[in-house]
């Protein structure tokens, strides 16, 4: 296969000149790692001490990842990637939130979203976060088997309703429904959860997706565990791949409490295992669907490989691949152009809710060994190309 990916012009037609600049010019910062840790401080200093940074974030950082501050604002952006075949998967991308109130309106949110994708072609997925509908701490003793008081017992209810009331929704309107993973200390009680879903909901065919962090030695045996079960009670899989966000966390905690690593040993080795649940789902398609959710050039290519050889059609509904809004366009637009299905995360909420949520994201770009650079280099071709027109 040719390398399709280095072709700048398709990756980025829908960027002006300008638009294109402030890509380059936030890539340079993003770069800088004392830059972003110091960015990051008085980023969160100036939000929570009120002072007026929304309009520099919003005319930054916030328009180049984020699609806009509320479900209608992501529109014009949905309509125009929807012109060169990219998709868009609205994510409502408010975190760490702990109240009743705040989960009740998530919820609220994620079933607009639905409504939103049920009437509208590039939509083809909604999603949500497991602690967007309820307490990572509550899902953390739930999945350690810990006893409940009363109230917490009458809390996880709430919960289970919530993801019930989201899936149910999905089902009846034919949307399929993202469920993304977070931390491994609340991740069991989730994986659970989301697995009753699948039982209920994925009858006919995958409605339900759970994600899977391939940066965890562990994920690979519970994909094989889970479609054991979906084989003996005759229901479908549907899974986003990632390698995951949550690398230094993790390792830390894991330090701090003596217990050992959920995290693969390697780079190489958190690649593998991603290829290789690539593979396994590759190999079950009749009973599963994928969302590839990769910025992985060679991740890409193994699925597009697989596909060909298997002769499976690149627009089959099953095998979705996705990147993030304002990451990767390179392999996002190019996909479409060479008729995969592709999908691009679209985060949007309130500027100072969705900061944890561009925090991660320059963080994790600025921990993630090439993937700035890549970003940077693919930009500068582009420029030169259009100087040199």
């Amino acid at each position: 296969m040719e390398n399709i990916f280095n072709n700048t012009q398709i990756a980025f037609a829908l960027k002006s000149d300008t638009e294109l600049d402030r890509a380059y010019f936030l890539f340079k910062m993003i770069d800088n790692e004392p830059l972003v840790r110091i960015g990051t401080a008085v980023t969160n200093f100036a939000i929570k001490a009120h002072l007026p940074v929304e309009g520099l974030i919003r005319a930054t950082v916030f328009d180049h990842f984020c699609g806009g501050v509320n479900e209608n604002d992501c529109l014009s952006v949905v309509d125009k990637m929807f012109t060169k075949g990219v998709s868009s998967v609205l994510d409502y991308s408010v975190e760490g939130k702990e109240e009743e109130a705040q989960f009740d309106a998530a919820l609220a949110m994620t079933l607009k979203t639905i409504e939103f994708a049920k009437e509208r072609q590039a939509i083809p997925f909604a999603v949500f976060k497991p602690t967007g509908l309820g307490r990572l701490d509550l899902y953390e003793k739930v999945g350690a088997k810990a006893t409940l008081t009363s109230s917490e017992k009458e809390e996880w209810d709430r919960v289970v309703d919530r993801f019930d009331l989201v899936c149910k929704t999905a089902h009846y309107k034919d949307v399929a429904l993202l469920i993304d993973a977070e931390e491994s200390w609340m991740q069991d009680a989730a994986d659970d959860l989301v697995a009753q879903m699948m039982q209920k909901y994925n009858k006919e065919k995958a409605i339900v997706f759970n994600t899977l962090q391939m940066y965890r030695w562990d994920r690979l045996d519970y994909l094989k565990k889970l479609h054991e079960k979906a084989q003996q009670e005759g229901f479908y899989i549907g899974m986003k791949l990632v390698r995951g966000a949550y690398m230094e966390k993790e390792n830390a905690r894991a330090e701090e409490k003596g217990y050992p690593t959920p995290i693969c040993a390697s780079k190489e080795a958190t690649d593998k295992n991603y290829d290789a649940a690539v593979l396994y789902m590759v190999e079950h398609l009749d009973t599963m669907a994928i969302f590839a959710g990769t910025h992985n050039e060679s991740s890409s290519y193994t699925l597009m490989k697989l596909m060909q050889e298997k002769g499976i059609k690149t627009n089959d509904e099953r095998i979705w691949f996705g990147q993030l809004y304002g990451m990767s366009d390179n392999i996002s637009y190019n996909l479409a152009a060479h008729r995969y299905n592709v999908a691009k995360y679209l985060p949007f909420g309130p500027v100072k809710d969705v900061m944890p949520y561009l925090i991660r994201r320059a963080e994790e770009n600025t921990s993630v060994a090439g993937q700035t650079s890549r970003e940077l280099s693919m930009i500068k071709a582009e420029r030169s190309r259009r100087k040199s027109l």
